[in-house]
């Protein structure tokens, strides 16, 4: 019986879903983190009576046919890139990004990386580097006798010395946009890398076209909603549900075809 093979592609789908639906629950707290969402498309179908065939010697053809679908297939799992609310930190170092845009990170093997997390701390040298230790593009070096640090919302950095009244210009910070940010590829660690469905990273200036604003101390927190992400898990567990009772079903026919005498 193919309700079987169909109901089984229907549980390992809703299983996904709500391997989705964990993970963004689990990222609920995690800075910068955009919620995911699974796409799913519809298996191949069977034709019993081709649709369009001719169904006389006069011309006349089948109208709707009889196909038989197979069940379901995971098409993608994207990103929903909406602007996750402001959390007020009072950190100096920490920035986030009102709009479009990626911090640019720099790797130890030399590649980049791009974050949404501006969870900024510094090095024993003074650069300004992320939570594990890696630079900050470009590389912004604070000296140690800096008494404030200000970051502008175009990303300029200035500091104000020991014994000096004029603040000192240090660098700004720059941000990168993608054709497609979907095409983005997470390898944890909050860190996406380009490819080639997301396109070649545009660097510019925070509050230029197309790059967003930084706010210096809040952090930008994830945009999961509890409450969408309930709902959708409820939803998921159902149509699982439902899936065994096909199975479920299908077993009790054939249970009562094999008794047959």
């Amino acid at each position: 019986m193919k309700s079987l093979s169909i109901a089984a592609t229907g549980m390992m789908a809703q299983q996904l879903h709500v391997e989705v639906i964990s993970n963004n629950i689990a990222n609920l707290t995690t800075s910068g983190f955009k919620r995911r969402r699974p796409e799913f498309h519809d298996l191949l179908y069977q034709s019993h009576r081709r649709i369009g065939a001719q169904s006389s010697d006069v011309g006349t053809v089948v109208p709707a046919g009889v196909q038989v679908g197979l069940g379901v297939k995971p098409a993608s799992i994207y990103r929903i890139h909406e602007q996750g609310s402001m959390q007020q930190t009072e950190n100096r170092l920490d920035v986030a990004i009102q709009g479009e845009g990626y911090f640019v990170v720099e790797l130890p093997t030399g590649e980049f990386a791009y974050t949404r997390d501006g969870s900024f701390q510094l090095s024993p040298d003074g650069l300004l580097v992320n939570a594990d230790g890696f630079a900050i593009s470009p590389g912004i070096t604070i000296p140690e006798d800096a008494i404030h640090v200000s970051i502008g919302a175009n990303g300029s950095i200035e500091a104000s010395l020991q014994g000096q009244i004029a603040p000192v210009d240090l660098g700004q910070l720059e941000l990168a946009t993608f054709v497609n940010d979907t095409g983005l590829e997470a390898i944890g660690n909050n860190f996406l890398i380009e490819t080639t469905s997301s396109g070649a990273a545009t660097i510019g200036a925070p509050g230029s076209d197309g790059y967003g604003e930084l706010l210096q101390g809040f952090l930008e927190s994830s945009n999961v909603n509890p409450v969408s992400e309930i709902t959708a898990l409820i939803t998921a567990q159902r149509a699982y549900d439902l899936n065994s009772k096909v199975i479920t079903a299908s077993d009790e026919m054939m249970a009562t075809v094999s008794q047959l005498r």
